[in-house]
């Protein structure tokens, strides 16, 4: 009876009445605001939305969302692995993590490879969301988990761009970031990558410690905002190995400002708390341990804090030799202290991918890293593609802020240089610029618009004409300005085809089918190969294939894989390009070391039966240099002898650049070596078996170069792997001319041993 005294429709009318005499008092320019702000949140959450489309079966009308590249999978693995166990991380070390399905034999300890901030957090969020009784698969969540972050960072970029020009900076840096083709890249569904929450942390990090800077603020509000940004680093420390850079910056801005005078207790206050607490929460991730603070990178951290320390010293003491005193003291400390770490063997150097950003050329020599797209040095022509023509009103911020060099302009402009350096060494560093050019372009786009909107507000003056001297600005002009202005903007997000948008309309990789294209319909091979694996293959198969495809045969194949995108094994790597560039026998010592049952390659071609160069038949080439890297290695344990080793692809042919009728591009051309490579013959019979399906005669184009080197396809049909399941073999061209070909071998043992018992 109380609950339906409680629910009565008396008591409901009077409970709308009163909510209705709660007014938000607002005025028209924060409305206006608001609704902007809701608006560009709306375009950040739908643009990033856009693969969905892919997502839907047609046939039945159901939604399976798959995470896009290759990494996410490994996170989605580590975030299933959290809610199995817990979140008590601390106590993660008493458990086994070793993942045996990865990086076979050994497996991989998921701990000591992997940053748990993003696992945890959709793990904490996905729990939540279970509690409140949303029915969602894990795998659908982590897919659409990216695309919320992506409009959480426009959200806090606002309130950073207000903070530090007003709220015209914070709307267009929101305008920006929301539609940056770098950063739709890494936060639309499926990316469930580091990015995705490191970016966010970035920009609330650099929010929160700029407030605790502000020198008309309270002393208890900025230890708040200094608890809260310790809260925030630590939380980036623990998500993406890209918070070196923000500590870096930090640290460099604390360094600056003692320089330029304008060392503050609040400076040092707000500078120890945000690194105490920061570092402290670092230091309890399995994978950093508290040897990082003993890293090149972080121990300038402490040379900082003491120079603070000292500068604090100095403003307390006025003796002059007590100020010698103290100085000498100081570097006495910290000489003898990293004397001892160094001696010690506590200090360690830069890890070998850090440093390649710092020195691109150091790329060079290393082939596996080389080999990775996003890896290589970006040319200002994909700088300029992905920014377009606002680009211009980046370089024009810089004149804006040495103008008015205030605390919070002198950080964005050490953010702005050093972002803009690590985006030019990494392709994939553009996504750490993407939010800082939004900042900086915001400012001199405002910096610009200032002094028309000026005269835009003035009221007109009237007066007499002077024959000579010089004339007031019409209104007519700010207008211009303003409209011209406007037409640059339209020209970067409306038309003709911005990469923006371009982007977004790309479907998550494995729905392409790992094709650069954006197909009209989802992409089945892959999809296909790794049903089946799912299906037919026990969790304990291993598969042997080019590390690219490792998650996606762990994860949503089920079987066990040799290598994948982690790269934490060189050596393991090395074998494996040994293992598709060797000759068959050879290939099959190593693969015998693997208890290996099945291989796996991935090729394209096109309508004619021509390579492409989107499978491995364009990444082969890495494999060669990766495996030659190790020559003398395999040479020494006999896999292979002098005559028959190779350092690199020229071991296996040339490039024939002639241009003929068939090959209007030229071609790579294998020799005899080349054809008996593993990894030929296992794409080329697969080619070789779609030709005969679907070419008219059965016609391979390849074969005149087997007779030309005195082979026939028995030749080239492997003696020891047998057709397991090929994936594209009896379709058409379904994609634009192109044809996906995923092909899975077993390997025949019972063969192998027969013929080489002795």
């Amino acid at each position: 009876m109380r609950v339906r005294s409680l629910l009565s429709k008396k008591r409901f009318v009077s409970s709308l009445k009163s909510l209705g005499k709660l007014r938000i008092k607002m005025n028209h320019s924060s409305l206006l605001t608001l609704s902007a702000l809701m608006l560009i949140l709306f375009i950040a959450l739908t643009i990033r939305l856009f693969p969905l489309r892919w997502e839907i079966d047609p046939k039945v009308g159901s939604v399976q969302l798959h995470l896009s590249e290759f990494d996410p999978y490994h996170q989605y693995r580590f975030t299933e692995r959290i809610l199995d166990n817990g979140f008590a991380f601390w106590t993660w070390s008493n458990l086994n993590w070793i993942d045996s399905r990865s990086w076979y034999p050994q497996g991989v300890d998921l701990l000591k490879v992997s940053y748990p901030g993003l696992p945890l957090t959709a793990a904490f969020l996905y729990s939540i969301t279970s509690w409140l009784g949303v029915n969602i698969s894990l795998m659908n969540f982590c897919a659409i988990f990216p695309a919320i972050t992506g409009m959480l960072a426009s959200l806090v970029i606002y309130f950073l761009g207000k903070d530090i020009g007003g709220k015209p900076v914070g709307l267009f840096a929101a305008l920006f970031l929301a539609l940056s083709p770098s950063y739709i890249q890494r936060t639309q569904v499926g990316f469930f990558d580091d990015e995705t929450i490191g970016i966010l942390a970035l920009l609330l990090f650099t929010f929160l410690f700029l407030r605790t800077t502000e020198k008309d603020r309270s002393l208890n509000s900025s230890i708040k905002y200094s608890l809260a940004s310790g809260a925030v680093l630590g939380y980036f420390c623990s998500g993406w190995g890209a918070s070196y850079y923000i500590i870096g910056v930090t640290v460099l801005f604390v360094f600056m400002s003692v320089l330029l005078k304008r060392y503050t207790e609040r400076l040092l206050l707000s500078y120890s708390i945000t690194f105490g607490l920061g570092l402290f929460i670092a230091i309890c991730v399995p994978r950093i341990k508290p040897t990082y603070l003993t890293t090149s990178i972080i121990l300038p951290v402490a040379g900082v804090f003491a120079l603070l320390c000292l500068r604090e010293i100095f403003r307390i003491l006025t003796s002059a030799k007590w100020k010698i005193i103290s100085v000498a003291v100081l570097l006495v400390v910290l000489i003898g202290g990293f004397s001892v770490l160094w001696q010690l063997g506590h200090m360690r150097g830069i890890a070998t991918k850090f440093m390649s950003v710092i020195n691109p050329l150091e790329r060079a020599g290393i082939p596996l890293i080389e080999s990775v797209a996003e890896h290589r040095i970006s040319a200002w022509g994909p700088i300029y593609y992905d920014f377009g023509i606002v680009i211009i009103f980046f370089i024009v911020s810089f004149f804006f802020i040495l103008r008015d060099l205030n605390d919070k302009n002198l950080y964005l402009m050490i953010l702005g240089l050093t972002s803009l350096y690590f985006a030019c060494s990494m392709v994939r560093l553009l996504v750490l610029m993407a939010p800082i050019f939004s900042l900086l372009a915001s400012v001199g786009i405002i910096g610009i618009l200032k002094p028309f909107n000026t005269l835009l507000k003035e009221s007109p003056r009237i007066g007499v004409k002077k024959k000579y001297g010089l004339q007031p600005i019409g209104k007519e002009f700010s207008f211009s300005a303003v409209f011209l202005l406007f037409l640059i903007l339209m020209t970067q997000f409306a038309f003709p085809m911005p990469k923006v948008y371009k982007q977004a309309w790309s479907p998550v990789t494995v729905t392409a089918g790992s094709l650069p294209i954006v197909p009209s319909e989802p992409v089945r091979e892959w999809l296909d190969m790794l049903n089946w694996m799912q299906s037919n293959l026990e969790a304990t198969s291993v598969v042997c294939s080019w590390w690219d495809y490792g998650y996606w045969i762990t994860v949503l194949g089920n079987a066990t894989s040799l290598a994948d995108n982690g790269t934490i094994n060189t050596t393991q790597i090395e074998n494996i390009g040994f293992i598709f560039m060797a000759n068959e026998t050879q290939a099959l010592k190593m693969l015998e070391l693997y208890d290996a049952k099945y291989i796996l390659v991935f090729t394209t071609v096109d309508t004619y039966g021509r390579w492409i160069g989107y499978g491995d038949e364009g990444k082969w080439m890495w494999m060669a240099r990766i495996s030659g890297k190790a020559r003398d290695r395999f040479v020494e344990d006999g896999f292979i002898d002098n005559r028959s080793s190779w350092t690199d692809e020229d071991a296996f042919g040339f490039y024939n650049d002639t241009r003929t009728q068939e090959y209007p591009q030229g071609r790579w051309q294998w020799n005899l070596l080349g054809m008996n490579s593993t990894v030929y013959k296992l794409m080329a019979w697969g080619k070789h078996d779609w030709c005969r399906n679907n070419i008219e005669g059965g016609r391979d184009l390849e074969e005149r170069e087997w007779f030309r080197n005195g082979l026939s396809s028995e030749d080239i049909k492997p003696k020891y792997f047998t057709e397991a399941y090929f994936a594209g073999v009896d379709t058409g061209s379904n994609y634009g001319g192109i044809v996906p070909l995923v092909c899975l071998y077993e390997i025949d043992w019972e063969a192998y041993h027969s013929d080489w018992s002795s």
